[in-house]
């Protein structure tokens, strides 16, 4: 099993919205390494929900549960699907992740503009602690 970030605004796309639909397309992805990310995804990866803009956390969790495909926006990209798993019980926002040394190596930080990235099993642990 392998671990996951995606990004979105709240405003456009929130968890909220994800939350209502229980289960969605993630799409819209133009950047060929978040791209290759996403051809990485497999079913039943875990996968972090992170708002980016003004709130800067993330907020839940998602699963994969179908693999890459033929993206409906655009067919020269992919897309997985995602459903919904959990919320976390308090949003570990992009301050405590900044301050948490043993997070000083998460790709996020690292590459903050990609919108889907990897998650090490040990990052994903602490950060599921801290949002606990």
């Amino acid at each position: 099993m392998k671990y996951w970030m995606v990004k979105s605004e709240p405003g456009s796309y929130s968890w909220d919205d994800f939350v209502a639909k229980k289960e969605d397309v993630w799409d819209g992805v133009r950047n060929y390494q978040a791209r290759n990310f996403l051809r990485e995804m497999q079913l039943g990866d875990l996968v972090y929900f992170y708002h980016s803009g003004k709130e800067k956390a993330i907020v839940g969790i998602a699963e994969v549960s179908q693999e890459q495909f033929p993206d409906p926006t655009d067919a020269a990209w992919v897309a997985v699907k995602l459903k919904v798993k959990s919320q976390l019980k308090r949003p570990v926002s992009l301050v405590s992740i900044k301050a948490e040394d043993r997070l000083s190596d998460l790709p996020m930080l690292k590459q903050s503009r990609l919108s889907v990235l990897p998650v090490g099993k040990e990052e994903f642990d602490l950060l599921l602690k801290m949002g606990s």
